[in-house]
C-alpha cells in the first residue's frame, strides 16, 4: 500500500490540473444529483418490530381510525384574553380546511369537543333526573296495583282481575329493570366522564385551545410534505389576534445543515492550522480538501433522500465527520511534507514520500473509522445503520481526497507551503543536519502517579454515565423561540405536562353485543388504570366494529420524556392481563419513542463488544504486541464512558446548563452512545497509531523500551495535538447547533476527543508503557508468525529512501506544536 500511495502521490503532484478537475466534476455530479433526487428529510425515527409498532399495525387492521398519527396545534390569544366567538369560529373554519388536505384523515375541533363534553354532562344530568322521575312513577304504579289487588280481594273480584293486574305489574317490573339498566349505564358513563375530566381541549381561562390533526398514516410514516402543508395553511394567513404554534411532531425545526456555531468551529480550526503551518496557503489547503470531500459526501447523501427515508441528523453527521477527519487527514500529509522539505527533500519526492508514509497511515486510520461506522448496521436498526453507512461513505471520500487532491494541491503550491524564512532553511538543509528525536524518559514514580491521577480523573468524570437515561428530544429541548418549544410550554402550563405525551391503551374484550356490558368492560379497565399513581386521566376513544377491541387515551402525570412516563409504559405492559382477563398493550408517540430508546439500549452492549474486539485485532496487527492493544482498548473504553458521563452531567442533570445552552435538561439522545462508540473508536485508534507507531519504531531500531516511549511521544505529539484541537473545534461548533439532536452529539464527540487525545493517549498510555518496559512489546512467537506484516507507517519506503524519511521532530522544528 505504501508503494502504491507513493506512486499515486507522485502522479497527482505532476498532474494537478487533472486531479483537481476530476474532483470538481465529482462535486458537480453530486450537486446535480442533489437537485434532481433530493427529498424531504424526516424528523422522526422508526424501528420495525417494536411493541408500539406491533400495536399500531394491529390498529390499522382492526381500528383504522385509531391508527393514524396525531399532532397538536396550539392556539393562544396574543393578549392573553379569553377567545372571542369570532376567533373560535375562525379557528374552526381553518381546521375544517385542514381536514381536506392530502394525508389528513380529520381534525378535532377543540370547541366542538368541549361542547360535546358539556352536552354529555347535561345529558347525564337530565338522564338522571328523568330516571328518578320514571322510577318514582313506576313505584307509584306498583303501589296502585297493590292497592287494587287488595280491594279486589276484599270484594271477591280478584280472580277476575288477577290476570290483568299481573300483566300490569309485570310490565312495570320490566320498565323498572330497564330503568336499572339505564341507571347502570348512567353510572358507568358518569364514572368514565369523571376519569376523563382532566383531558381538556380548551383551557380553564378560555385563552388557549389545542386542536388535533389526525393523519391517514401512523405518525412515523407521515411524509414531511404532509406536515408542512398543515403548517403552511395556518402560517400563510395568520388568524387575527391568535398565536399559532405546532407540536414538535408536526414542526420539528430541521433548519440548514450548517449554522453559526459550525462556522465558528471551522474558523477556530483555520486559526490552529495557521499557527501550526505558518502560512495562509498551508492552512487553506486542508480546509479546501475537507470542504470538497464534505460537499461531495453531503450532496451525494441528500441526492438519495428522495428514494430512501432519511432522518435530518444523518447528513449532518456526515458533514461533522467529513470536516473533522478531512482536515486532519490532509494535515497529516501536509505536515509530513513540510518536515521533509525542511530537510532538503525536493518537492515531487517529498509529496510522494508524504503520501506513501503519512498517507498510508491515513488510509489505515480511515479504514478503522470506516469499519466501526459500517458496523452500525449489525445493530439491526435501519436509521442507525443508514447513519453509519453515510458516515462511512464520508470517511472513504475524506481518505480519497486526502491521498489524491492533497498531493495535487501541494504540487501546485511547491515550496510556497513554507514561509519565506523556512524556504531559505530548506535550501541549505542536508539529511545529515537532522537526527532522530531524543527525550528524557519518565521516572517510575512519576509514571505511576500519572496512571493513578489519570485513572481517577477518568473514572470520576465517567460516574454520571451510571445514571444514563435514553430518549428522543421533545419540544422542551428546542430553542425557546421556536414554535415547537412554545407549543410544548403552553400546553404544559395550561393543560398539564402529560398532555404533551398522551398514551394509547388498547384492550381486548370478550365477545359481546350488549352496550351495557361493553360500557362495564370499559369502566373496569379504566378504573384499574386510573388508580395508578402516574395516571391523571383516561378516556375511551373508540371500539372496533366487532367490539372485540377498545382503545383509550391515557394522560400521564408528566411529560413524554420523563422517567415516570417511561416507567408507566413498562408498568402498563407488565399489568397485562388486567383483573377480569383483559389483555392490554400500549402505543402512541411517547410509547414509540420509549421503545426506540429501549431497542437502542439493548443493541449497544453487542455493538460495543464488536468494536472492542475489532480494536484488539487491529492493534495486535499494527503494534505486534499483546500489552499495547490491551491498554489502547482500555483507554478507548475509559474515553467513551468519560465522554458519556460529561454528556449526562450537562444534558441530563443540567450542570453548566447556561454555558452550553441547555434550558431543559432531559434524557440523552437515544442513539448518541452508539454513534459515539463508532466515531470515538476510530479517532482513538488514529491517535494511538500516530503516538504508538513512533514508540514501536524507536524500539525496533534499538532504543531502550522506556526511552522509546519518550521518543515516540515527542515524535507524534505535535501533529496529534493539532489534529485533536481541530477535531474538538469542528465538533465543538455543533454544540451550539440550531438542531436539538445535534448539540449533544457535538459535545460528546468534542469532549471524547479532548479526553482521549490529551488524557489517554498523551498522558496515561505513555505512563503505562513506561511501567511495562520491554514487556510492552512482547508477542508470542507462534502469533508473530501468523500475523501479516501491516506496513502502516510505510517502512518499505524507509528502505528505498533512507535519507528522506528520517524522523526529525526535534525541539527546533518550527512546524511542531509543543
Amino acid at each position: 500500500m505504501a508503494t502504491l500511495l507513493y506512486r499515486l502521490g507522485r502522479w497527482a503532484a505532476r498532474r494537478p490540473a487533472t486531479v483537481i478537475t476530476a474532483w470538481i466534476a465529482l462535486l458537480a455530479l453530486a450537486a446535480t444529483g442533489y437537485v434532481l433526487g433530493s427529498g424531504a428529510l424526516a424528523s422522526t425515527f422508526t424501528i420495525p418490530g417494536t411493541p408500539t409498532a406491533q400495536v399500531t399495525q394491529r390498529l390499522e387492521e382492526q381500528m383504522p381510525r385509531a391508527a393514524g398519527g396525531t399532532a397538536s396545534i396550539v392556539f393562544q390569544t396574543s393578549d392573553d384574553t379569553p377567545l372571542t366567538e369570532q376567533q373560535r369560529q375562525a379557528i374552526s373554519d381553518r381546521l375544517t380546511q385542514a381536514a381536506d388536505l392530502d394525508g389528513v384523515e380529520t381534525t378535532i375541533d377543540p370547541f366542538t369537543t368541549q361542547a360535546q363534553r358539556t352536552a354529555e354532562a347535561d345529558e347525564l344530568a337530565t338522564g338522571r333526573t328523568e330516571l328518578d322521575q320514571g322510577r318514582q312513577q313506576i313505584e307509584q304504579g306498583l303501589q296502585g296495583i297493590q292497592t287494587q289487588r287488595t280491594q279486589a280481594e276484599a270484594a271477591g273480584t280478584l280472580p277476575d282481575l288477577e290476570a290483568e293486574l299481573d300483566a300490569q305489574q309485570a310490565e312495570l317490573q320490566q320498565q323498572l329493570e330497564e330503568l336499572d339498566t339505564q341507571e347502570q349505564q348512567l353510572d358507568l358513563g358518569q364514572s368514565l366522564m369523571d376519569m376523563a375530566a382532566q383531558i381538556q381541549t380548551v383551557s380553564d381561562d378560555d385563552t388557549t385551545a389545542v386542536a388535533s390533526v389526525v393523519f391517514t398514516d401512523p405518525m412515523l410514516d407521515v411524509a414531511e410534505d404532509t406536515k408542512q402543508s398543515v403548517v403552511d395553511l395556518f402560517d400563510e394567513q395568520p388568524l387575527d389576534g391568535i398565536d399559532t404554534d405546532y407540536s414538535s411532531d408536526l414542526s420539528a425545526p430541521l433548519g440548514g445543515l450548517i449554522g453559526t456555531g459550525e462556522i465558528i468551529g471551522l474558523l477556530v480550526a483555520a486559526t490552529v492550522l495557521i499557527i501550526m503551518l505558518g502560512t495562509l496557503a498551508g492552512a487553506g489547503l486542508p480546509l479546501a480538501t475537507a470542504l470538497t470531500g464534505v460537499g461531495i459526501g453531503a450532496l451525494g447523501t441528500l441526492a438519495l433522500s428522495g428514494a430512501v427515508e432519511m432522518v435530518s441528523v444523518t447528513p449532518v453527521l456526515g458533514i461533522m465527520l467529513g470536516l473533522a477527519v478531512g482536515i486532519d487527514y490532509s494535515l497529516f500529509i501536509v505536515h509530513r511534507h513540510r518536515r521533509q522539505l525542511l530537510r532538503g527533500t525536493d518537492v515531487p519526492t517529498s509529496i510522494a514520500l508524504a503520501n506513501g508514509t503519512s498517507g498510508n497511515a491515513v488510509v489505515f486510520a480511515g479504514t478503522t473509522v470506516f469499519i466501526a461506522l459500517l458496523a452500525l448496521n449489525i445493530t439491526g436498526i435501519p436509521f442507525l445503520g443508514l447513519m453509519g453507512t453515510v458516515g462511512a461513505l464520508c470517511i472513504v471520500i475524506a481518505v480519497l481526497v486526502a491521498t489524491t487532491l492533497t498531493p495535487a494541491l501541494l504540487g501546485l503550491l511547491g515550496t510556497r507551503i513554507l514561509k519565506r524564512s523556512e524556504r531559505t532553511r530548506a535550501q541549505a538543509a542536508t539529511p545529515d543536519d537532522h537526527t532522530a528525536p531524543t527525550a528524557p524518559a519518565l521516572s517510575t514514580p512519576a509514571a505511576l502517579l500519572r496512571v493513578l491521577v489519570a485513572a481517577a480523573a477518568l473514572i470520576a468524570v465517567a460516574l454520571p454515565a451510571l445514571d444514563l437515561r435514553l430518549g428522543i428530544p421533545d419540544g422542551s429541548s428546542e430553542e425557546p423561540g421556536t414554535s415547537a418549544y412554545q407549543a410544548y410550554t403552553t400546553v404544559a402550563d395550561k393543560f398539564g405536562p402529560g398532555t404533551n405525551g398522551p398514551l394509547l391503551l388498547v384492550a381486548d374484550l370478550p365477545p359481546t353485543q350488549d352496550d351495557t356490558e361493553l360500557l362495564q368492560h370499559q369502566a373496569d379497565i379504566a378504573e384499574q388504570i386510573h388508580a395508578l399513581d402516574d395516571v391523571v386521566a383516561i378516556a375511551p376513544i373508540g371500539t372496533s366494529d366487532d367490539q372485540a377491541l377498545t382503545a383509550f387515551q391515557i394522560l400521564p402525570a408528566e411529560g413524554p420524556t420523563s422517567a415516570s412516563t417511561e416507567q408507566l409504559v413498562h408498568h402498563l405492559r407488565s399489568m397485562s392481563p388486567l383483573d377480569g382477563g383483559f389483555d392490554i398493550s400500549v402505543a402512541g408517540q411517547a410509547s414509540g419513542k420509549i421503545d426506540i430508546s429501549d431497542k437502542l439500549a439493548d443493541a449497544l452492549p453487542a455493538y460495543l463488544a464488536v468494536v472492542i474486539g475489532l480494536s484488539l485485532i487491529i492493534m495486535v496487527l499494527v503494534f505486534r504486541s499483546v500489552f499495547v492493544p490491551l491498554i489502547a482498548t482500555t483507554g478507548f473504553i475509559l474515553s467513551f464512558f468519560a465522554a458519556l458521563g460529561g454528556v449526562v452531567a450537562i444534558y441530563q442533570w443540567g450542570w453548566l446548563s447556561e454555558v452550553f445552552g441547555v434550558h431543559t435538561p432531559g434524557p440523552i439522545l437515544n442513539f448518541l452512545p452508539t454513534i459515539l462508540v463508532g466515531v470515538l473508536f476510530g479517532l482513538a485508534m488514529d491517535y494511538m497509531l500516530f503516538i504508538g507507531s513512533g514508540m514501536r519504531e524507536a524500539y525496533a531500531h534499538g532504543t531502550p523500551a522506556r526511552a522509546a516511549v519518550g521518543q515516540g511521544l515527542k515524535a507524534g505529539r505535535s501533529v496529534v495535538t493539532a489534529a485533536a484541537i481541530i477535531m474538538v473545534s469542528v465538533f465543538g461548533g455543533f454544540i451550539f447547533s440550531h438542531t436539538a439532536m445535534i448539540r449533544p452529539i457535538g459535545f460528546a464527540l468534542a469532549f471524547g476527543v479532548l479526553i482521549d487525545a490529551f488524557v489517554v493517549r498523551m498522558y496515561l498510555i505513555p505512563a503505562l508503557m513506561h511501567l511495562a518496559g520491554d514487556q510492552a512489546w512482547w508477542l508470542p512467537r507462534w502469533l508473530d508468525r501468523l500475523l501479516p506484516d501491516v506496513d502502516v507507517e510505510g517502512a518499505s519506503l524507509h528502505h528505498q529512501h533512507p535519507d528522506q524519511t528520517t524522523r526529525d521532530e526535534d525541539e527546533n522544528d518550527p512546524v511542531s506544536v509543543h
